[in-house]
């Protein structure tokens, strides 16, 4: 089978993110041929050579167009347009697959896949990793206008227009129902490569150790996008309060973007609080491995509850036990699976006081690295997500 994956975000291992994209590709790669529309917006971030751009059984489609995390909002729609546009182009152009997967965000990159899809009489499936529009307006980048209701409109239209939707949570899987009552949705969660995880060998254990000279007994650790929406203020604010309490933490924050600014000056300002810059995947997982807490922070937007961060998966999957601040699904996750704590949304002095009380009980703590290991391979084995996502690709294919 010919399936075409547009996706404005593809990335390899090798760069500092999870890559379930990349993993997508890979799988479907193993029996169909797969073309992946995409830009060359994140190559620039690979650190390693460890993985192929393009793995077996797949073809890229790479456009030279720009986007990092710090750009402003109208430099981010400018980008997000102008892939659309491009890859509209192209995909009326190629080769006629049989199927198109088109994944938000953003959802004009779903929009340019569902066009094609409609235009060339192809069943699609949109994949929703986030909100559109609901995250950009609540964000306040997005002007009214009657440009909101416009944009809802769109989104539910292109749920009833795709032949199969899948979303990243359950949160997500009811906001989509809610659009589109009829729409067919399944939800995948976002897992974790557990033989990535299985290769994590001494060296990079060995480069963590060597990069904090750790000398203090606990680990917090923040790794991953330092974005608008991810309450790096709150983080920071909380660490100094902790760090006040206590003489024996380390909190650390690996990544890049928006409030790079604001952790490197916590650095720079308190010898406990570290700053690592992004790190392949594999390193980060290390990470994660090392740290004995790790933290999943969002502003306090209804949208932001639904989010299914790579970094919850990622540190549950080495027995790490995480402290989230949505007030979703991953709270009632992390309650029932005990395997991690819920604190309300920027609060910095409950977070610290939790922080606090947290650390103040290791046995507690051991208990809920141990759940949170559990709890990951049963649920969140990314081969084995793969599998079932590629399954329900195939089952929609033969049957619309």
């Amino acid at each position: 089978m010919r399936i075409a994956l547009f996706l404005q975000h593809y990335h390899t291992p090798d760069c500092p993110t999870a890559a379930r994209p990349y993993a997508l590709a890979r799988r479907l790669g193993r029996d169909h041929d797969v073309t992946v529309v995409t830009t060359r917006a994140w190559e620039e971030t690979r650190q390693a050579h460890r993985f192929p751009w393009a793995p077996p059984g797949v073809e890229l489609v790479r456009f030279d167009v720009p986007y990092d995390n710090s750009m402003s909002a109208p430099e981010r729609l400018a980008s997000f347009f102008q892939y659309a546009a491009r890859a509209l182009r192209h995909g009326l152009q190629m080769p006629r697959p049989d199927l198109i997967v088109g994944s938000s965000t953003p959802l004009t990159a779903a929009a340019a896949a569902g066009a094609v899809a409609r235009l060339r009489g192809i069943p699609w499936v949109f994949e929703v990793r986030d909100l559109w529009p609901a995250f950009p307006i609540q964000m306040g980048a997005v002007p009214d206008y009657g440009l909101h209701t416009l944009l809802r409109w769109a989104e539910a239209a292109l749920y009833r227009s795709a032949a199969q939707v899948v979303t990243l949570s359950p949160d997500m899987e009811r906001h989509v129902r809610a659009r589109a009552p009829s729409t067919a949705v399944r939800t995948i969660e976002y897992g974790t490569d557990f033989d990535l995880l299985g290769d994590v060998g001494v060296e990079a254990q060995t480069e963590i150790e060597e990069r904090f000279a750790l000398d203090r007994r606990f680990l917090v650790l923040y790794a991953g996008s330092f974005g608008r929406a991810n309450a790096l203020p709150t983080l920071v604010a909380a660490a100094r309060r902790l760090l006040a309490r206590r003489s024996d933490v380390l909190v650390a924050f690996a990544g890049d973007g928006y409030h790079a600014s604001t952790v490197q000056r916590a650095a720079q300002q308190h010898t406990a609080i570290r700053r690592l810059p992004p790190l392949p995947h594999p390193k980060t997982l290390a990470l994660f491995a090392r740290a004995d807490l790790s933290l999943v922070s969002f502003l306090d937007r209804p949208v932001l509850a639904a989010n299914a961060p790579g970094k919850f998966f990622d540190s549950l999957a080495t027995g790490t036990p995480v402290v989230v601040t949505n007030p979703g699904w991953t709270k009632r996750f992390v309650k029932e699976h005990d395997c991690g704590w819920f604190v309300p949304p920027e609060s910095p002095g409950h977070l610290a006081s939790a922080l606090h009380a947290i650390l103040a009980s290791p046995p507690s703590l051991a208990a809920a690295g141990r759940a949170a290991r559990t709890v990951a391979h049963r649920r969140f084995d990314r081969s084995r997500l793969m599998d079932r996502y590629a399954a329900l690709i195939e089952r929609t294919a033969a049957t619309a």
